[in-house]
């Protein structure tokens, strides 16, 4: 038998050594497993079973890991049967056809957009642009809970808009979107969880809405006389800010003057008719001197509050309406012109009588010459 064949001898007939280094036994036992190449029939079936099996065990090994990143989930089944779910990392299962794995991303953002007409509460028709923003939530749901996932979204999604809109006048429409949008995703949420799609909505737009090409002349001129309305009523609103407040202080003013002058017009009273018992007690027990005091005190406001032109030497003065230093200008400066009948009086004072001096109350007497 020849050394190189399997159970064979070395070159002196027997076996070879089993010393050496690793690297030598290690291609020994390799050439164990898969043959030298060089024997018979038999040799080679050997081998070729040898390279069979080592092709299994990869293909094996290879089959029952199973890596899953960060952005997928794996859904195990068990011949067809939903098994479990794998998270991110590495996974071992077992081979086909025992188990096999889907992955299904879990962290992608989907979007479905779309315009849609649609006949609002008042009645008229809107053309709305939809655009919604999902993920998967539920692996499992997402592939088993109904056909297809994505489909049922945008059917949802365009009979939740619908629902909403409906339900909504033209001028909600075109200006308040955004709360429309807000409990549009709350109802298309809900009918998703209801159909078991295992989708979660991140976001429901409705970025613009329009009337359709036909009428976009008129439901301009309509906006248009809105925002027309509008301004008039801001106008409006700030003239009666501005106004109201000034009427408001003006009425306080009025008031604030009208109890003043009560409260001034009740003193003024009360001290007059305080004075008036005053003098009267007064006159009771003095008449005659109380009755002179009176009339002296009448004469002297009389004379002080009206305008007077006196004169010693009985030239004629002109007399002029004016101040008392214009006044006594012109009586300088222009000539006697008027008769003597027109020229002012002349009040001359008379002297006091030396009695005064004794304390004897003198009646103070003036002339009045022309």
């Amino acid at each position: 038998m020849a050394w190189n064949t399997p159970g064979g001898a070395g070159k002196d007939g027997r076996r070879p050594r089993r010393g050496g280094s690793v690297i030598d036994q290690f291609l020994d036992s390799l050439r164990g497993l898969f043959g030298n190449g060089a024997g018979g029939s038999a040799a080679g079936g050997g081998g070729i079973g040898r390279w069979a099996g080592m092709a299994f065990a990869l293909w094996l090994a290879f089959n029952c890991f199973v890596l899953i990143t960060e952005q997928q989930r794996g859904v195990v089944l068990r011949f067809g049967q939903f098994a479990r779910i794998m998270q991110p990392g590495p996974h071992f299962k077992l081979p086909w056809p025992v188990e096999r794995v889907i992955k299904v991303s879990a962290t992608q953002i989907k979007t479905f957009s779309d315009t849609i007409p649609v006949l609002t509460r008042d009645e008229n028709i809107v053309s709305v642009e939809v655009n919604v923003q999902y993920r998967v939530g539920d692996a499992q749901q997402y592939l088993f809970g109904s056909r297809d996932a994505d489909q049922v979204l945008q059917q949802a999604a365009l009979s939740a808009v619908r629902e909403q809109v409906g339900r909504s006048d033209l001028d909600t429409v075109l200006n308040a979107r955004p709360a429309l949008a807000a409990s549009g995703r709350k109802r298309l949420q809900a009918s998703l969880d209801t159909y078991q799609t295992g989708l979660v909505v991140t976001e429901l737009n409705l970025p613009n809405a329009r009337p359709p090409e036909e009428v976009k002349d008129a439901f301009d001129d309509v906006n248009r006389a809105q925002q027309d309305k509008d301004r008039l009523q801001n106008e409006a609103q700030a003239y009666a800010s501005k106004i109201v407040p000034e009427a408001r202080g003006q009425a306080t003013r009025v008031r604030t003057v009208a109890e003043g002058y009560k409260s001034a017009s009740i003193a003024r009273a009360t001290g007059d008719a305080e004075r008036f018992s005053l003098l009267l007690d007064q006159y009771k027990l003095a008449p005659e001197v109380t009755r002179k005091r009176l009339w002296l005190e009448t004469v002297q406001q009389v004379l002080s509050e009206n305008r007077k032109v006196v004169g010693g030497d009985g030239r004629q003065l002109i007399y002029v309406p004016m101040g008392q230093g214009a006044t006594t200008a012109a009586t300088s400066s222009v000539p006697n012109v008027l008769p003597a009948d027109l020229v002012a009086p002349t009040i001359t004072a008379t002297p006091t009588d030396p009695r005064a001096d004794r304390g004897e109350r003198v009646d103070e007497r003036a002339e009045v010459t022309r």
